[in-house]
This record gives C-alpha cells, sequence and structure tokens, in this order.
C-alpha cells in the first residue's frame, strides 16, 4: 500500500478512537446524572411518604373536635 493509505488509515483510527473516547464520557456523564436523580427521587418519595399521611388524619380529627365545634357554636 502506499504511503498515502497509511496515513489514512492512522488518521481514521485516530479520529475513531477520539470519538469512542467522546462518548465514552459521554456515556459517564449520564451514568452521573442518572444516580442523582435517583437519590433525588428517593428523597421525594421519603418526603412523599411522609407527608402522605396528613390527609388520613384530618377527617379524624374534625370528628374528635365536633364537640368543641358543637360547643362554640352554643357560645
Amino acid at each position: 500500500m502506499p504511503l498515502v493509505a497509511w496515513v489514512t488509515v492512522v488518521i481514521t483510527a485516530l479520529i475513531i478512537a477520539f470519538v469512542a473516547i467522546g462518548l465514552l464520557r459521554v456515556l459517564l456523564h449520564l451514568k452521573h446524572v442518572s444516580d442523582t436523580l435517583e437519590a433525588l427521587l428517593g428523597g421525594v418519595r421519603a418526603i412523599a411518604a411522609s407527608t402522605s399521611t396528613v390527609p388520613e388524619v384530618v377527617p379524624s380529627v374534625n370528628a374528635n373536635l365536633a364537640p368543641v365545634r358543637a360547643w362554640c357554636d352554643t357560645v
């Protein structure tokens, strides 16, 4: 093969290597973003779980306060 063909093959191999390294870096960044979003989602789920009991308790609190409301209405 002539020298020009070998130079073309080497340059092509270098371009492919640099593109592969760039794609690997993108993959690692996306993995990091995915891990961060999973941690954030875990925090959001924890907050949702700790505040989910409020709507369930409100009717029971209102029922317990019914005598107080009735007494206040008489005053």
